[in-house]
């Protein structure tokens, strides 16, 4: 499931990053790329040495969590520290697919759900659009500062070249407790339809047996 989410981080959040962003140290994106990735990879990352990384990741991770949405669609177990990434002119992002496993020893963990955070305006910069291929087709985004996409990590997709202007980015991997993505689908739905019963009627019996249904469905699924 591609889900497009509005409003994740707030414009004064959005303004302290680009504010810590402004004298950062950002380094070649290569560094984090897997073998195959490095042949197409050509971008910049915030150093992980860089005395902002850790705040400006802080606020990222804030946002995630804070988002209802995110949490329903997605049903994070871990969450890998997102990269803070800018495009420059004549950069772009070669069609790859994320790497299956991220970290190593104690730290390892399996990627189910990609994401791109968008941190400046898409009037900001020129071309730089994510393309996700998806079997109606290749998918075009470029959302609001501060919205983001989530996208499952088994999909092949490619930045484009950003042709004028710069685009800033934070991007990352989730694993969820829900690893099929068939019934992370039926559970987001279910619970949107719980949410919008208890919306409209209050707490009904059609509500209760609806609540009882995920409730049990996230009982057989889940891994802890």
């Amino acid at each position: 499931m591609i889900l497009c989410i509005d409003q994740v981080l707030t414009s004064e959040e959005l303004e302290s990053i680009h504010d810590s962003l402004a004298k950062a140290t950002f380094v070649d994106g290569k560094l984090t790329a897997g073998w195959h990735a490095k042949l197409v990879k050509e971008n910049q990352q915030l150093s992980r040495k860089d005395a902002v990384a850790k705040s400006v990741k802080e606020t990222v991770t804030q946002g995630l969590h804070r988002s209802q949405l995110f949490r329903m669609a997605v049903k994070p177990k871990n969450i890998r520290s997102p990269l803070i990434s800018r495009y420059e002119e004549g950069m772009s992002y070669g069609t790859h697919v994320d790497n299956a496993l991220m970290g190593q020893g104690n730290d390892l963990m399996r990627s189910d759900v990609s994401f791109t955070l968008f941190l400046n305006s898409p009037e900001d910069y020129d071309g730089g659009e994510l393309v996700i291929e998806t079997s109606q087709g290749e998918q075009s985004f470029k959302l609001n500062a501060g919205a983001m996409i989530t996208y499952p990590s088994t999909t092949l997709h490619r930045v484009e070249p950003v042709t004028k202007g710069v685009r800033l980015v934070a991007v990352s991997w989730v694993q969820s407790l829900i690893r099929d993505p068939n019934e992370r689908e039926i559970l987001f739905d279910l619970e949107t339809t719980r949410q919008a019963i208890f919306n409209k009627y209050g707490k009904t019996q059609e509500f209760d047996l609806v609540a009882k249904s995920c409730a049990n469905l996230l009982r057989k699924w889940t891994e802890v």
